[in-house]
């Protein structure tokens, strides 16, 4: 089962890779997380939301560990668009200020970007749902893959991915 899924996460990083992307220039990137990485990242994920005190980092991370592997998809380094849509707040490209350290992630990153990246996640979790692999886009994963470097990226997203007789990530407590 373990490279069956393997598998389907390896096209799911092909389909977040030619997912259409703004302009066409591409900032996204991908990275299949197994193993002890991914018992490492759960066991981050519940020890990031004790110390903070942030929710429901506890259930994801049981989530997580309890997964055959996770997709990461963020985007690194992503440069404007140069359409001057306004759509960031700013009138002009050149006025949106440079990538900064949040408390989480870098930003500000470019709507049309983080489009780019939503899009990638959606074509990504499609390939998932075709192959019967069950699925489910987590905020929460991205933050603790970034601060482990499981991927070079300045936004995260995590799909953690699982085959059981039971959806594990819709049908929680």
């Amino acid at each position: 089962m373990k490279e069956a899924i393997r598998f389907v996460a390896d096209l799911m990083c092909v389909a977040a890779r030619t997912a259409p992307k703004a302009v066409g220039k591409d900032f996204v990137v991908t990275s299949v997380v197994q193993g002890d990485a991914l018992l490492d990242l759960a066991n981050a994920m519940v020890e990031y939301g004790k110390t903070t005190g942030k929710k429901n980092y506890d259930r994801d991370g049981a989530n997580v560990a309890a997964s055959s592997a996770c997709v990461l998809i963020g985007l690194n380094d992503a440069k404007v668009c140069g359409l001057n849509c306004g759509a960031c707040g700013h009138d002009k490209c050149v006025d949106l200020p440079e990538l900064s350290d949040g408390p989480e992630f870098k930003g500000p990153v470019c709507t049309w970007r983080t489009i780019d990246m939503g899009i990638a996640l959606g074509s990504a979790v499609k390939v998932a749902s075709m192959h019967n692999v069950d699925n489910r886009i987590i905020y929460r994963v991205g933050v603790l893959a970034k601060k482990m470097g499981l991927i070079d990226a300045d936004v995260v997203i995590g799909i953690p991915l699982s085959a059981s007789g039971k959806n594990i990530y819709f049908d929680r407590g």
